[in-house]
């Protein structure tokens, strides 16, 4: 934005009088990692956003932001800036909302995860008032979504890059090749359970069967073979369809422990080490200010030991 080598007549430090609402856009733009992106939160227009940072960048005689293709990079300075001001700015907007309502928690994540382990873990805390907008989808645009504002908490199976979004492991996910028992039935026994599997339709959410060849990767050390006999839309068509005696498929246990337990699913292979993917937390920055979004967060990593 300006010049790294302009002189500052602060010091670099803050100018004697600093304009609250020039800080708090530039702690939008720190937190959501581009002018764009703050824009909508601080309804104001992307030039506005940008004029207000150069103010700033003015006022401080320091830069603050490094244009970038997709976003803006925070310069050292601006990392220290914030530290500085996050804090009482928080506080100030948290002053400033006690004597409402807080505001609806917007969560995101797999439709499955959110259905099967999230709903039932938070509707303790719907009944004590807490209220929800959740929306699902696969994990790069959930955490574009994020980092423009439209959700406050995201769980994904990718934790996100760079230093504006926080995040933390929630749970580690097993993967299970499972089947019909008639197809079960077929299998069993078998000296070479890869090959054995080949006569079995493979059921999948698309065509590249990606969960099953990371399975046979992982597991059997090999190529998986094979194309889809059923593609479906998501996991939660898989388990129908498997359940059905359309074929096999690797789903997340989460998902199909009851029909496990029932014995409407068998499980083909309990091997030493099955497949992981790990559940992260992403929180947006700022978030916590609302007391709402701490409790989720925390219930959620409370339930996340038993999942």
């Amino acid at each position: 934005m300006t010049d790294r080598s302009a002189p500052s007549a602060t010091g670099g430090g803050l100018p004697p009088h600093a304009d609250l609402n020039l800080l708090r856009t530039f702690l939008a733009v720190y937190r959501a990692g581009s002018f764009t992106a703050a824009a909508p939160g601080l309804a104001l227009s992307q030039p506005t956003v940008t004029a207000q940072i150069r103010t700033l960048e003015q006022q401080t005689g320091r830069a603050l932001f490094t244009r970038l293709p997709r976003g803006a990079e925070p310069t050292p300075y601006a990392h220290e800036l914030a530290g500085r001001v996050a804090a009482p700015l928080d506080a100030l907007a948290a002053v400033g909302d006690s004597g409402s309502a807080a505001a609806p928690v917007r969560l995101a994540g797999p439709s499955e995860l959110l259905c099967v382990r999230v709903l039932p873990a938070l509707a303790p805390l719907v009944a004590g008032g807490v209220r929800l907008r959740m929306a699902q989808g696969l994990p790069e645009p959930l955490l574009e979504e994020l980092r423009a504002g439209r959700h406050d908490l995201v769980i994904t199976t990718r934790r996100p890059r760079g230093r504006t979004l926080a995040s933390a492991p929630l749970a580690d996910e097993e993967y299970l090749l499972v089947a019909a028992p008639v197809w079960a039935e077929r299998v069993a026994g078998a000296d070479d359970l890869g090959a054995a599997l080949r006569g079995v339709p493979m059921v999948t959410y698309a065509e590249d069967l990606p969960i099953l060849r990371r399975y046979w990767r992982t597991v059997f050390g090999r190529q998986l073979a094979a194309d889809a006999a059923v593609t479906v839309p998501n996991l939660y068509a898989v388990l129908s369809a498997v359940n059905s005696g359309a074929g096999c498929s690797v789903l997340p246990r989460s998902l199909c422990r009851e029909y496990l337990d029932d014995g409407r699913l068998v499980l083909l292979h309990s091997p030493a080490e099955p497949p992981l993917n790990t559940l992260f937390l992403v929180e947006r920055p700022g978030a916590g200010t609302n007391p709402d979004v701490r409790r989720v967060r925390d219930r959620l990593r409370d339930a996340a030991r038993a999942w």
